[in-house]
């Protein structure tokens, strides 16, 4: 999977990828709901080369975290940032093998969850961020989106799903929200959004 994403992210541009956001705007919301000080701790799960990142930081957001498995992906967004790549904490790790030694105030992931498909690779996510995210913003395909994406095949999402999904894991829901995402090639991705806290 590493080789995968190595691969997309050294030969394509952000403009030739389905998922670029200029503008995160429903996850930079999301965040906002939550009334977290700015000095809360935020981790970006599967961030590739999200532009969330450079948000939070305008929005004044010092305390943040991103993590992705592609060395490539973290070092063109630490090349975008400039100076600002100082502030952040960069993780290149698997989510799946990740030990967090904190506990961070949110968890997000808008790129990650959907592409785990083996029911042992899903409840391995969920006891991982159970473990580590006291609130979650989370998007992923909903069912009436995308059955794949970057080639591989993807899990799709609705409320209910999701709902029983993360409570089992002891996350309780917060809210949830559709969004249609438009591609840079002008095509729509139909997303749904949960936000969770956790109740461990």
């Amino acid at each position: 999977m590493k080789r995968h994403w190595e691969n997309i992210y050294s030969t394509k541009q952000p403009n030739e990828l389905s998922w670029t956001q200029n503008t995160p705007q429903i996850s930079l919301d999301l965040i906002k709901s939550l009334n977290l000080s700015k000095s809360s701790s935020i981790i970006d799960i599967g961030a590739g080369q999200s532009m969330l990142v450079d948000s939070l930081i305008d929005h004044g957001y010092s305390n943040i975290s991103v993590l992705d498995l592609s060395k490539n992906a973290i070092s063109k967004t630490k090349k975008r940032l400039g100076e600002n790549a100082k502030k952040i904490n960069w993780i290149e790790s698997d989510i799946l093998n990740f030990k967090s030694p904190i506990k961070f105030d949110l968890c997000h992931d808008r790129a990650l969850f959907h592409f785990l498909t083996k029911k042992n690779h899903i409840n391995k996510y969920l006891n991982k961020i159970s473990l580590f995210a006291s609130k979650l913003v989370i998007g992923t395909f909903s069912i009436e989106g995308p059955k794949r994406c970057s080639g591989l095949e993807i899990r799709q999402y609705d409320q209910n799903s999701m709902k029983e999904t993360f409570e089992k894991a002891g996350f309780k829901s917060i809210s949830f929200c559709k969004s249609d995402h438009i591609t840079p090639s002008n095509k729509i991705q139909k997303f749904i959004f949960g936000v969770f806290k956790n109740s461990n």
